[in-house]
């Protein structure tokens, strides 16, 4: 295997078996509310896999010299990263190439989607993340961007279940800078959970959470609301394991966010539906 596709399967490895390609699901979720045809939707699916290859391997060039020093990522593969970086800036340059040509090649809003799914995980690698507050609003962002791979023109209906993403992408930052508090704080990076401490911390994921049910109450259904908010009175105590709190929330939002395609499919989604569907129109 050659240094670019052995960087590449690192890359897709690790990502995919610590969850964090799940953008890739609120895609299809969206390109499956919408109806859109099964070539389409692999299509759009191949090209939100690239586009996750693209930013994520984009974090860890970025990440390599703090991953080289922590004890938590797997050695092996950090340090085969930092020796052969010339081929890593090759994989990025030829999987961006190949999402360019395929998004002129299809249209349909690919193109958007890689500049701002792709630009915004480039600003948040290089410098957001490090940002107190401005970190969690990047995510937010992030969780609108990347998974806007799965909606095509002319669908408004989609926006909804985006905005939804993007608010359940804040409240995954809040718990996974809440995680990296202390190596944060050991490393010098100013996060918002350092910043704020572990107390407000979990107060603010209590706050992204009640954000994220009263958006689910108001476009989806009322009765959606208290399923996240009983999320929010899960306790993470000091000392609790943060990565099961995290699990335990994943999975909750996870039902959830399948409900809302259920209702956006069936077009049971609220009113809202058709307030931006008359403002799409407008425009």
């Amino acid at each position: 295997m050659t240094p670019v596709l052995k960087i590449l399967f690192d890359v897709a490895s690790f990502r995919l078996r610590r969850l964090e390609m799940a953008n890739m699901a609120g895609a299809l979720a969206i390109a499956l509310a919408c109806h859109l045809g099964l070539a389409e939707i692999a299509y759009r699916l191949s090209f939100a896999f690239l586009l996750n290859l693209l930013v994520y391997l984009n974090n860890d060039w970025h990440d390599l010299d703090d991953d080289l020093a922590a004890a938590t990522r797997e050695q092996d593969k950090t340090r085969y990263l930092a020796e052969h970086r010339g081929a890593a800036v090759v994989a990025q340059l030829a999987v961006l190439a190949l999402l360019l040509a395929m998004a002129v090649a299809w249209g349909g809003g690919l193109l958007i989607a890689l500049l701002a799914g792709g630009g915004v995980c480039w600003a948040y690698s290089a410098k957001l993340k490090r940002l107190p507050f401005v970190d969690v609003l990047a995510m937010v962002a992030w969780g609108v961007a990347m998974p806007a791979v799965g909606l095509a023109p002319g669908h408004p209906e989609g926006l909804l279940l985006l905005g939804q993403l993007g608010l359940f992408s804040g409240v995954f930052e809040s718990i996974q800078v809440l995680r990296d508090r202390e190596i944060d704080a050991t490393a010098g990076v100013r996060t918002t959970a350092v910043v704020l401490g572990p107390t407000r911390a979990r107060a603010l994921i209590r706050v992204m959470l009640a954000l994220a049910g009263l958006y689910a109450g108001l476009c989806f259904a009322w009765w959606l609301a208290p399923f996240i908010w009983a999320a929010a009175l899960q306790r993470v105590a000091p000392g609790d394991d943060v990565e099961g709190y995290w699990n335990r929330t994943r999975m909750i939002l996870g039902v959830v966010m399948l409900i809302e395609t259920l209702l956006v499919w069936l077009g049971w989604a609220g009113s809202m539906i058709g307030s931006i569907g008359s403002i799409g129109a407008l425009a």
